[in-house]
């Protein structure tokens, strides 16, 4: 695979680049201080929104500029390798859900303040009891009148104490199938019978929350989609939410393996462990280069997607792994925080965006054909 950029786009890598040197927003906050993180992140959004930089690929009518997933590709991987924050957070993928199942009005009410870091949003999907089998969940809406009344309670929701909006998942019909009687409801978070309970990770920080709804109102007007078409739309979601912004991970991925393989020299084991990390690493950046390009031909991301995430894990894991045993006795004493969090964050790397284990059945059965 040809990994050189074409002349369009190393033009605009080019701009972009300097643009970023000019904009640089300097060094992240310490991650163990949430409240101050996610004002940086969102400042930081809309600095980039200002500078023309998100959206590239949503429609014109949206705020978007229309242009191919290969331009958000270039920016992610500038972020990367110049270790910038990602700002664009839930903007690829559930923005990407509004565009694809929204109606008009929802798209008019609900995109461009997105777009601009207007308003922030979380994702209601995992709960307690249907982590890996999200089909199983069990938070539910009931009809009453020109709302559903949603109760339940969603885990692993992150941004959720700074969120406007979140986008659940409800069951709303209990006799159907339990893939058939999911739909897709957007809650405002100042609803009444709303709770969240912020969860306070072993690295410090509070990125993660548990979410309740008792008896909650969603009008009907922010169902997106038909009724039932929850998990048709849960799974468009999770495959977009891999893809550009994922090289974006990669190139910051590089960079770590610089650092790694100048801690690594000289020493055998830790040589062998950096080209174990660099060769997972590869493979998932060919592999994500792959999928961009058919992305860029319009073709629909698919359940290959869930090869892309078996192979971030892969590579993710590996080099959180070989960090650590190199600057273990710094992390083990506290004065490498970051490497700490890296290690750690790298194993839940297997459980979030759908756990390794499905995306194992998802491969096994929509891709080899295999039998359940």
């Amino acid at each position: 695979m040809d990994f050189a950029d074409a002349p369009e786009h190393a033009r605009f890598r080019a701009e972009f680049r300097a643009w970023l040197a000019d904009n640089h927003p300097g060094p992240t906050p310490d991650f163990r201080d949430s409240a101050t993180e996610q004002a940086f992140r969102m400042a930081w959004h809309r600095t980039m929104y200002a500078g023309g930089w998100l959206g590239l690929s949503w429609p014109e009518a949206y705020g978007g500029r229309a242009m191919s997933p290969l331009f958000e590709a270039i920016i992610n991987e500038e972020l990367g390798e110049a270790g910038v924050l990602n700002a664009v957070g839930p903007l690829n993928w559930l923005g990407r859900a509004i565009l694809l199942f929204g109606t008009e009005e929802q798209r008019q009410r609900y995109l461009v303040p997105l777009l601009r870091g207007e308003t922030q949003w979380c994702q209601g999907f995992s709960e307690p009891g249907a982590g890996s089998d999200l089909a199983g969940l069990s938070t539910y809406g009931e009809r009453d009148g020109d709302s559903y009344l949603v109760s339940g309670q969603k885990l692993w929701t992150s941004g959720a104490q700074f969120a406007d909006y979140c986008m659940v998942l409800a069951r709303t019909n209990r006799d159907a199938p339990k893939h058939e009687g999911i739909s897709c409801l957007i809650a405002e978070m100042d609803a009444p019978g709303i709770t969240v309970r912020p969860i306070t990770q072993s690295w410090g920080g509070q990125r993660f929350c548990e979410v309740f709804f008792d008896a909650t109102p969603v009008p009907l007007g922010n169902r997106l989609g038909n009724e039932g078409d929850g998990w048709g739309l849960a799974s468009a979601v999770l495959a977009y939410e891999r893809g550009p912004s994922e090289l974006g991970v990669v190139a910051a991925w590089r960079a770590k393996l610089r650092e790694l393989r100048e801690l690594s020299s000289g020493d055998a084991a830790r040589e062998h462990a950096y080209g174990r990390a660099f060769v997972d690493a590869r493979a998932c950046q060919i592999r994500l280069m792959e999928g961009l390009s058919r992305r860029a031909r319009g073709e629909d991301p698919g359940p290959s997607s869930s090869v892309d995430k078996l192979l971030m894990v892969r590579a993710e894991q590996s080099l959180g792994a070989s960090r650590f045993d190199v600057g273990a006795a710094r992390a083990v004493v506290g004065d490498d925080p970051v490497t700490v969090k890296h290690y750690i964050y790298s194993r839940a790397a297997s459980i979030y965006g759908g756990t390794e284990q499905i995306q194992k059945g998802i491969v096994a059965t929509r891709i080899l054909g295999l039998p359940r």
